[in-house]
């Protein structure tokens, strides 16, 4: 795992550390590396995240290989810290919009992957109303399957290679974006992926994201469930046994190949 520049320790897991420790540190080791026109994948770890890597082997080598990893959830940031690491929480949705204005400043281009495209185009507009010099080289919305097709992977390619973007925001939700994004990667030498889950929901007001006090006492997936708890309500149960495991110390992908 390459990492460009970093403040403070990081916060081993077995199958990935997190290298992007806060906000301020993601937005300038990010900015730098596509700057410097380096390669990378950009991951928001979180409960959901865990209970899916522990199933999916794929999902975990996307993690192995990912250049950069941040806190999206509480659980992740308190194992952290109770193991000494100087962690903040940073979220897709609170990375987004900073760094698009870093990326602003310095005119490079962004495109943007998903999640639907009524969605998407409410995003952009609320975008470039927030930050008119934000140049959005491209924008598409595809259906991806469970492991992203070898050929569609391609032709996204051609498009994010033609458009002259480079970093690219993937919003399909995990593992579908994290799986897509690392194939882009591969196949756009240079350019940054990186996933952002809701992010662009949240921006186009598609979805309300919880208040600001709802968010610091850890309870905003409390106010998802309550929104949407016939779409979430299985999700988290899932994820207890996973912030059990964290609560007692655990690490929930430990000895997993």
């Amino acid at each position: 795992m390459t990492i460009l520049a970093e403040t403070k320790p990081a916060a081993p897991f077995a199958a990935f550390d997190i290298n992007l420790v806060s906000i301020p540190h993601a937005i300038m080791t990010v900015t730098r590396a596509v700057r410097m026109q380096r390669g990378f994948v950009f991951c928001t770890v979180n409960l959901d995240h865990l209970v899916k890597l522990r199933t999916n082997p794929e999902f975990r080598q996307v993690y192995r290989r990912a250049e950069f990893i941040s806190a999206d959830g509480w659980p992740i940031v308190w194992r952290a810290r109770a193991r000494g690491a100087l962690v903040e929480r940073s979220t897709g949705a609170d990375l987004v919009e900073p760094l698009c204005r870093s990326f602003a400043w310095d005119s490079i281009p962004i495109y943007l992957i998903g999640p639907f495209a009524d969605v998407q185009e409410r995003a952009i507009r609320k975008l470039r109303a927030m930050i008119p010099e934000l140049v959005i080289a491209g924008a598409e919305a595809p259906v991806i399957g469970a492991s992203p097709d070898p050929d569609l992977v391609s032709q996204i390619a051609d498009r994010v290679n033609a458009s002259g973007a480079r970093v690219c925001f993937v919003s399909l939700g995990a593992p579908k974006q994290e799986l897509l994004a690392d194939a882009l990667a591969r196949a756009c030498p240079g350019r940054g992926f990186i996933c952002t889950g809701a992010a662009l929901a949240f921006i186009g007001g598609s979805v309300r994201r919880a208040p600001v006090f709802v968010q610091r006492i850890g309870l905003e997936w409390l106010w998802r469930l309550a929104g949407q708890p016939r779409a979430l309500a299985r999700r988290y149960l899932r994820c207890v046994y996973v912030f059990l495991l964290i609560a007692i110390g655990k690490d929930p992908v430990a000895g997993l190949s």
